[in-house]
Formats: C-alpha cells, structure tokens, sequence
C-alpha cells in the first residue's frame, strides 16, 4: 500500500531538488510532487541515433550529432563581440564552434585535442557553417554505446534554467525517479484483456519509453498507451455519470402533447420546420417522458432556429401543468427572447413575463406573486431568474442560453427551483463545438444538432477587402442604404488597449457620419463603456430602423436580431478570432434578402490571420469553423471551454487524436455495458484508477 503513496512525495524530497528548486516548480510548471515530475512528458526529443559527416550539412540541416576533436580554441573580439570560437574536425571535414557566453568556464572545461560528441543547430555565417552554444561531451563519457536514442527535452522557463533545472539536470532528476521508483509505484490501470486486445504497451514501460525512448518505434507506442488512457478514464468517468444521472436524478414525466402545442403547430407555426428541427423535437420529446431528468444541449447555428425549438418544449411542459423558464447572460438577448417568445405565444393566450436586473418595485413585485401562483406559463430573463425571491408555482423546464456564460454556482441555484424534482434543462449554444471537443465537454450531456438552415435563408456573401477598398465599400454601404437595408459597422474591443480600440471606434464614427451625413442618414453608436439605458437607447432606434448604421464593438454579438440588416463590416477583422467572426456574420442575413459580410484588414497578416479570413470567406458552416478554429487555437483557448480544467491534457490532443477519441468512447461504453459497476475482478484497477483520480470530479451537466 505504501507504494502507491510514492508519487505523492512532496516535489521538494526528490534527491536534488530541495525547498527552493521545489517552490520554482509550483510556480513556474504547478510540478507538485513525484507524479507530477514524472508525469511532464518531454515535448520533443534530440535524436541521438546517428551521427552526421560535416562534409554532409548545410545550412538547413538543423539539428545534428557529431563525433570528432576539438583542434584549436581561440578567443576573439572585444567587448559585446568577444566570443570563443573552436575548430571542430571529423574524418570528413570540419566546423567551427562559437560561444558567445560563459566562455571563462568553458575554457576551464574544454580540452584541446579530445573526442567530443556534439550536439546543435547548424547556422550558415559568411559562407561559412558554424554551430552555436552546441551541447558537448567527451566521447569516453558520452557511452554512446548505452546513452539512449532519444534525448528528451521539456517544456522549461528561464527561471528554472537559471536555478540548474535545464534541460541536462532535468534528465538526470526524472532519470533517478524512474530508476527508483518502488514495486506497484505506477500501477497497471489497465484490464489484461484491454492491454491484449489493442496490444497496448504496459504502463510502467510507457513511461519510461515517453523519457526515454530506445527507438521511434517504442517511443510511439508509449505515446498511444498514455493518450489511450488519458482519454479513456476521462470517457469512462463522462459515460458512468451520464448513466448515474439518468438512473438517480427523477424527472418530471410529460406524457401528453396537449392542445397549446397543437394549436400552435397547425395555426400559429410562422414556417414549415426542417428536418433537423423535426428530428430534435422527438429527441426531446422521448426525454421528456421517460420520467428522467433531461440534460440536453442543443447546438446550432446562429440564425438555424434554435428559438423555435424552445418555445415547443415549453409548450410541452405547459400541456402537462408546469411552468417553464428561459435565462439568458445579457438584458438585450433575454429581452430579445422575450419578445420573440411573447410574439409567438400571445395568440394562444399564455402569459410570459420578462424578468431582470432592472425591473424592479411593484411591477417586480406582482411579477413575483403571479409566478409563485402559477399565473405566469413562462418566465423569460437575466440571471435575475435565479435569485433569492424567485419561487415558481411548479418549474418543469428550464432553458438556457450560451450555458458558457453563466458559472457553475448560477446553474445550480437554476436546478434548486424546480420542487421536487429538478427541472428538465436545456441547453442552446449558437457556439458549434468541434465533435470532439462536444465529446469531452459535455459527454455527459446529450446532444443535439441543428445543421440545416430554415428554408428562404441565402447563405451570407462573405469578402476581403483592405484599406485601399475603403472608398468602394463606403459606395456599397450607400447602396445597401438606398435599397432600404440597414448596416453593422463592428470594432473590436480588447482590455490591454481598450483606451486605444475606443479611439480607433470614435475615429470610424466621425468618419462614416463626414460620408454619411444627416439627415438623410442617421448613426446608431453602442460600446460596453456606455450606460445601460443608453446602450438600450440605441439598440432600440436601429432595431426600430430609425438609424440605418450601428457603429458597435462586440456587444452585438449575441444579441439583436435585425431582419433588415443586409451588411456587416468588422474593421481590423484579423483582430477577432475565427468563431468570434462567425458569430458577428450571424448578426445578418436573418431576412430573405441576400446579405454580406466584409472583413476589413490591414495589408500585413501573420500566416494564421490570413487563414483565419480565408476560411471565413471559403465557408459559411459554423462546425467547419469550428474545426478550423480548434485547429489553430487549440481547445484551452476556445470560448467557454477555458474554465473547464480537464482539457488540459498531458499528452492527448483533440486537435489531432480525434478519431482515437472516438475509439476510446465506444471501447468504454462497452466496458460499462458489459460491467456497469466495474465489479468483475479483471476491471478492479480500472476501478481502483478511477476512485483515486475521479472520485470528486462530477463532470459539466451535473450542475447541483
């Protein structure tokens, strides 16, 4: 037993490391302990297998071995151009050395007329090849005949390396911890038939070969055994929650689809609804009667009729007796739900009611005393919705609205107002998450796509223009204008330069209103810095049509639904990252009419702004964008997935081990068919793994 406690040895105790190496590490790499340590995989390795001929390199040979002596070392130059130069010679020809520093040490350590092996990049200076700061040691020490293949190097910061933690130190520290690593340290986490059946390599010898590989070979297969079982624990741990939820958490069963559902269906539908919007209405509908608790999210599309779903499930839940509510994370879009809701509903009689932050006194007040009456079918709002006062007659459902935004704390008070049971949950994100970032965000949850537009829609015509086309795409705005349209013009707005950004939107402003003048033309302006009532203002003279331009920083990106609105111009468009820029296009084309999207950028793009903007205009399908970002941002930095902590893998990558992810799903899913409990003796260290790893995780959609 008390090996198992070995890797939990506080980081400070490992030979060599102490109280001061041991505090660096927590704060430069969160290295904590033995496990840690020996869990920071290398992040590339110096190949080490074969030494090259320096009559072979040139200049882009890049990193090299070499075996030959040292002839000669001089140093030349005065003051900031003093540097040590070594002339280093095989059988073949020879190379010059250079330092540029540390040379009073280096001539103390340095032997003329020894073998050396040396390790650097080759750089081509005067037409001359030379290797700089280039890792040496004597060939008698180098034991080239037992040194590994692979040197590995890790992630490091210039603290560390100043401490005598670099990379050499650093391989000799994880060295020593593996050599003395006790019987049953790093158990086998595996089942024997899981090991068999995919001919994975044991863990034990996985991490030795992830240090220390003998060959390419060996080092990829401990590569797949570590991504294998980083991503299947967390599968099996998402899959034995979901399981639990659906057994444990009770539900309020809907048996009947009533008449406020019909009527609206037959009478009040105002378009024929997709496929995809069909498909995921019976989806719903067979959670909502098997008497457990529904947790669903339903991913689609800005624009793709997310909203139409919503209000027949409230429907549902009316037809059978129970209250229903929509929160959303800002006042413009709960407000824009409800007045869309409250459209859709008023012929039937229902009585929805709008709930914030700033309705307040007695029109709070009796919204309080009908709510807790049951007076009110549907309550729309702010997380104003799950504050103290807020008690529902009978809560059956509850929707959210870009789930990201709201803390896990807010949701859970949500799940507290539904008596006895909670509330079936719904979840919609305009956001598409990349399949395999759905898989392991939210694979407790169940998920639902809607991928199709609603019919009449025209796909948006997206274009690049730079600043030369400033005086042409004014000409556009003008004739959008004439045509009746109205125009979104978007700065960005980033905190480290906000002063700056809201500058840059001021200096637009006066330069779209000298273009357009009033009165024939009048400007909407809204930005985070101003009031609320006065954002409102705005927002509401262009949602009126009263203003045909918004100058706006992201503010509208979930937000206003204006039909009217035919174009929108993101300025310094390289600024916005890709799902940023999909999200503000999906401010238009909302009405029948063909619209544009123009991306204005600068004429410098870095390499990933310009693919950024080519993908932008190549596609409008938000799951490809999706994709394309997660390919360029990694999952850490996508919106919403930041504060979610697992997807900070050690060796996985979602990026590129999607289809092992896939595997890793249905081999864990049938694991707990066959064994749901894991209870058969081959799964205990499955078991045992988990319970030591997991136990208090209790993953994203139980929310309580």
């Amino acid at each position: 037993m008390q090996n198992t406690k070995f890797l939990d040895t506080p980081i400070e105790y490992l030979k060599g490391i102490g109280p001061v190496k041991g505090e660096l590490l927590k704060k430069e790499l969160g290295i904590f302990n033995f496990r840690d340590f020996l869990y920071h995989f290398p992040y590339r390795y110096i190949d080490k297998t074969r030494f090259h001929a320096i009559s072979d390199l040139h200049e882009n040979s890049g990193q090299v071995l070499l075996k030959g002596t040292l002839r000669r070392l001089e140093t030349i130059g005065e003051g900031r151009k003093k540097r040590m130069v070594g002339r280093f010679r095989d059988d073949s020809g020879a190379i010059d050395l250079v330092w540029f520093s540390g040379l009073r040490w280096l001539e103390k350590v340095l032997q003329v007329g020894s073998e050396y092996v040396v390790y650097g990049k080759v750089y081509s200076f005067q037409e001359k090849k030379t290797i700089s700061h280039p890792e040496m040691e004597l060939a008698t020490q180098a034991g080239t005949a037992e040194r590994p293949s692979f040197d590995p190097v890790y992630p490091s910061t210039e603290k560390l390396n100043n401490k005598g933690l670099d990379v050499k130190n650093r391989r000799k520290l994880v060295r020593s911890l593996l050599e003395g690593l006790p019987e049953g340290a790093a158990p086998e986490n595996l089942s024997p038939r899981l090991l068999q059946a995919l001919q994975l390599m044991p863990h034990r010898e996985a991490l030795e070969q992830i240090h220390f590989p003998k060959d390419q070979e060996a080092l990829e297969a401990a590569r797949l055994r570590l991504k294998f079982e980083e991503l299947f624990f967390l599968q099996l741990r998402l899959l034995q929650l979901k399981t639990h939820n659906q057994e444990r958490i009770k539900g309020y069963v809907f048996e009947q689809i009533g008449n406020f559902f019909h009527t609206f269906f037959e009478e009040h539908l105002p378009f024929e609804l997709t496929e995809a919007q069909k498909n995921v209405l019976k989806e719903i509908r067979r959670d909502l009667k098997s008497g457990i608790q529904m947790n669903r999210l339903l991913q689609g599309d800005v624009g793709s009729g997310k909203t139409i779903v919503a209000v027949m499930t409230m429907l549902m839940a009316i037809d059978n007796g129970y209250q229903a509510c929509m929160m959303a994370p800002t006042e413009i879009l709960a407000q824009q739900h409800y007045s869309g809701v409250k459209d859709y509903l008023e012929p039937l009689g229902l009585e929805v009611r709008f709930l914030s932050g700033s309705v307040s006194g007695k029109k709070r007040k009796t919204i309080l005393e009908d709510l807790g009456a049951g007076k009110i079918h549907i309550l729309i709002g702010t997380h104003a919705l799950i504050e103290e006062p807020v008690k529902f007659h009978q809560l059956g459902l509850a929707i959210t609205d870009e789930q990201h935004r709201f803390g896990v704390e807010q949701r859970a008070k949500l799940w507290a107002k539904g008596k006895p049971f909670p509330p079936h949950i719904l979840v919609m994100t305009a956001t598409p998450i990349p399949r395999t970032l759905a898989m392991t965000l939210y694979g407790d949850l169940d998920v639902s796509v809607i991928n199709t537009l609603p019919p009449g829609r025209k796909p948006i015509q997206t274009l690049h223009k730079t600043e030369n086309h400033r005086l042409q795409v004014f000409g556009f705005i003008r004739q959008e204008i004439q045509l009746g349209r109205q125009v979104y013009v978007v700065y960005p707005l980033i905190e480290e330069s906000e002063k700056l950004d809201l500058l840059n939107l001021e200096a637009g402003y006066h330069a779209l209103s000298r273009e357009f003048p009033p009165p024939q033309y009048q400007i909407s302006v809204v930005h985070g810095k101003m009031k609320p009532a006065d954002k409102d203002y705005e927002m509401q003279r262009f949602v009126e049509g009263k203003t045909q331009i918004m100058v706006a920083t992201t503010v509208i990106e979930v937000g206003v639904n204006v039909p009217n609105a035919s174009v929108m111009v993101i300025e310094n468009a390289e600024r916005f990252g890709l799902s940023q820029l999909h999200q503000l296009r999906g401010r238009v084309g909302r009405g029948a009419e063909q619209s544009y999207c123009l991306l204005m950028t600068g004429f410098k793009l870095s390499e990933e702004g310009r693919e950024r903007i080519r993908t932008m205009v190549q596609t409008n399908d938000g799951f490809e964008i999706a994709e394309a970002d997660l390919r360029l941002r990694g999952p850490g930095n996508m919106e919403g997935t930041q504060q979610s902590g697992i997807l900070q893998f050690r060796i996985a990558d979602l990026v590129h081990d999607g289809k092992l992810l896939e595997k890793v799903r249905n081999i864990a899913r049938k694991v707990l068919d066959e064994d749901p409990l894991l209870e058969k003796d081959e799964n205990q260290p499955l078991k045992t793994y988990l319970d030591s790893h997991f136990k208090s995780w209790k993953g994203w959609s139980k929310i309580s």
